[in-house]
């Protein structure tokens, strides 16, 4: 049964790095032995136990002392192991804190179900090496965590009173100026609502409405006696006022008289003396300027004379008639005067009504906000109230937490004093059990280095991934050749030719039916299934190109052994040695090759060496129907060689002359020569190798052919051979895998 590639793969490893077990082994046996020595001796504790329960709050004067004592009794194990009691207990026992720590321990009972102490229980527990000490350090520390308590519960206490007197002056602060947000409405709008609660207001209303109606009915008086005085005047009251006011004047009442006199003494010299009699003209001129000193006068008077404000009712002094306006009598004049004082009167009265129009609408409109003014004072007070309240209830607090300071205490008691509870016994572990320990460990880790190992590798190791990675890249399979053993790679009763210690004996198939030429015939079959080249149709693949993608694949053994067992079949094989990177292995087949063409150094001299092909093809004397193309010497520069005429000359006069033409070419990964030597051949075959073909090299490989479009013929998956010149170990592969000729490229 095979086994899995995952197994295989790690045998392989396991060949390669053999060591690793060995050292890993000796070194998880050194730790063994070295933790083993190292383990302190037989040790002995002694554990004490106590236990500490919750007060029952005492009755307390303050309710925040009966608060804080009752939230004393929820404790933590953090804080009753507080730094500061661990200290305490450290230097009264003279020992380090740390130790102190490492051999306390405390458990607080819970109602749950899995508490293993009963509510309002501390269980305390001291180790100690030393049995006076452990007792002493279970009592020091039932006293310090009863001490822990009350400091934890004043420091509780401490903490509130704090709070309550860094928030106590905000809290005046906004008394205060609520209350004198109150003081200063009240000052501002009391007068206001107490007038509107009393009525006040609105007797003002009813005042202000009645003194209207009053001055309505005065207003109507007035207004008749004016409209009968203008009647009887037959004057409006500012005509009236202005013609009183002209009458009055006695400079307007002295010209006119002199008007008056004129008029009448040109009305006697006129009827004797004609229109331009001296005396005549003179009159009619001191009549006009008169006239005219008249009508400026009048102007004056009715206009303010410049210092006096102009009498209503002659804004137009054109219109006056001076002497018309001007001439009332005592009576009319004093009419008139009459007139104008009503007239006073009435816009007197008329301004007294707006005013109490005016009064009116103010007392209305602040009547309408009493409501509104009324809500913001009660909602002022009651500001002031509600932070009344909270100041006082503070101020209560502070007291209360103030008073409660001379009654803190310890919120824990002890319910049972230390006493010894367990001898603990510390014994190392078996030296035997960490040695054994020890060794199964480096026995472990040497076989996951070593997996590791094998997974890091970039090989292919086994046959199982080669043919995995040739199906993935859809690679046609030509063949699965078994290990080679070089006993049956030598002729029978024959000595091959020395060879020097720098040259490799290939194991070459040279017994006439040696047990692996079914697998190169296998090959072979598979190739005349494929398209040869176009001069010959239906005689499959004739001129191959073998390569691999690095060395130590076997690709050369491949090449020879394909021409081989060609030439067993009774087919004219020739093999051409295409790497011009190594020396030629004629010297295996027994071919011996002139020093002068062992000699070709110059280029004109190797291209004259393949153009003549009764110098450069030698028949192979041990196997019939074999002929060889050696490479006279190593070659620095091979595409301008592979690319000349002479040789493509060489290739058709093989592919002519042949029945079957193999070149060995270099690997890919060292030189793209056999791409150059493809173009001329029917296709490629790639030679893979468990355990020295790349993986990475392969994919690259396989995807370079795929995008040159270059006919790749297949791969063959060489299992290797027995090399006892290179001490390489044999690697057993079951049968031939079926090739996978469906997908050709």
């Amino acid at each position: 049964m095979a086994l899995p590639p995952f197994v295989q793969r790690y045998l392989i490893a396991l060949g390669q790095y053999s060591w690793v077990p060995f050292v890993t082994l000796v070194m998880g046996g050194g730790i063994g032995a070295f933790v083993a020595s190292t383990q302190p001796p037989l040790s002995l504790s002694y554990r004490y136990i106590g236990v500490l329960s919750t007060v029952t709050p005492p009755a307390l004067f303050s309710e925040t002392g009966t608060r804080i004592q009752e939230a004393g009794q929820v404790l933590s194990p953090e804080v009753l192991l507080a730094e500061n009691v661990v200290q305490f207990v450290a230097g009264k026992l003279q020992e380090k804190p740390e130790q102190v720590q490492e051999f306390s321990k405390v458990e607080i009972g819970t109602a749950a179900e899995d508490s293993k102490q009963p509510p309002g229980t501390i269980l305390v527990q001291y180790t100690h090496p030393e049995e006076d000490k452990a007792k002493e350090g279970l009592t020091l520390l039932l006293d310090a965590m009863r001490e822990q308590s009350r400091l934890v519960n004043a420091s509780r206490l401490r903490a509130q009173i704090e709070a309550i007197q860094v928030r106590l002056p905000a809290v005046e602060k906004e008394l205060r100026e609520a209350e004198q947000n109150l003081e200063a409405y009240n000052r501002r709008e009391e007068v206001n609502i107490l007038a509107a609660q009393t009525g006040t207001l609105v007797g003002a209303i009813t005042g202000s409405q009645q003194q209207q109606r009053q001055l309505k009915l005065s207003l109507e008086g007035v207004q008749a006696q004016i409209d009968s005085l203008e009647q009887r005047l037959g004057l409006s009251a500012d005509q009236a006022y202005v013609s009183s006011a002209l009458s009055a004047d006695p400079i307007i009442n002295s010209l006119r008289q002199q008007i008056y006199e004129v008029e009448s003494q040109l009305a006697l010299l006129e009827r004797d003396l004609r229109s331009e009699h001296p005396t005549i003209v003179e009159l009619k001129n001191r009549q006009v300027t008169y006239q005219n000193l008249l009508q400026q006068r009048a102007k004056e008077v009715v206009g303010g004379e410049g210092n006096l404000a102009p009498l209503p009712g002659a804004s137009d002094l054109s219109e006056l008639n001076v002497r018309q306006d001007s001439n009332l009598d005592p009576t009319r004049q004093q009419l008139a005067n009459t007139l104008v004082s009503l007239k006073t009167e009435q816009e007197t009265l008329n301004r007294q009504l707006q005013a109490a129009i005016a009064t009116e609408q103010e007392l209305r409109r602040e009547y309408a906000t009493i409501p509104n003014k009324q809500l913001e004072q009660t909602r002022l007070a009651q500001e002031v109230a509600l932070k009344k309240a909270l100041f006082d209830k503070i101020q209560a607090a502070l007291l209360d937490a103030q008073a409660a300071e001379a009654e803190t205490s310890s919120s824990l008691q002890i319910a049972q004093f230390g006493q010894l509870d367990k001898v603990l016994r510390e014994e190392p572990i078996s030296k035997l059990l960490l040695l054994g320990g020890g060794t199964v460990g480096g026995l472990g880790a040497g076989a996951l280095i070593i997996l590791l190992l094998s997974f890091l590798q970039n090989k292919l190791m086994t046959t199982q991934e080669l043919v995995a990675i040739l199906l993935a890249e859809e690679a046609p399979l030509l063949g699965n050749l078994p290990v080679l053993d070089l006993d049956w790679t030598m002729p029978l009763g024959q000595e091959l030719p020395s060879l020097q210690d720098e040259e490799v004996r290939l194991p070459l198939l040279f017994r006439s039916y040696p047990p692996y030429l079914n697998s190169y015939d296998q090959i072979r079959n598979n190739l005349k299934r494929l398209g040869g080249s176009p001069g010959s149709p239906g005689d499959g693949a004739k001129l191959l190109v073998v390569t691999s993608t690095t060395a130590a694949e076997g690709k050369t053994t491949v090449a020879f052994n394909l021409a081989i067992a060609a030439a067993r079949s009774g087919k004219r094989a020739v093999v051409i040695e295409g790497d011009l990177h190594k020396t030629s292995i004629s010297k295996q087949l027994g071919v011996e090759v002139n020093a002068a063409d062992l000699m070709v150094e110059h280029r004109n001299s190797l291209l004259s060496y393949y153009s003549s092909s009764t110098d450069c093809i030698h028949a192979v004397p041990s196997i019939a129907n074999l002929y060889i193309v050696p490479c006279p010497s190593i070659q620095p520069h091979t595409a301008r060689i592979l690319e000349s005429r002479e040789f493509q000359s060489l290739l058709n006069n093989c592919r002519s002359r042949f029945d079957f033409v193999v070149i060995d070419s270099p690997p890919l990964g060292r030189s793209n020569d056999a791409l150059v030597i493809e173009g001329s051949a029917d296709g490629l075959v790639l030679v893979v190798r468990p355990r020295y073909t790349p993986k990475l090299e392969l994919q690259e490989t396989l995807a370079l052919l795929a995008e040159r479009q270059i006919p790749f013929l297949g791969a063959v998956v060489n299992a290797g051979f027995v090399a006892e010149q290179e001490g390489e170990p044999v690697e057993e592969v079951s049968s031939a895998l079926s090739p996978n000729l469906s997908q050709v490229r």
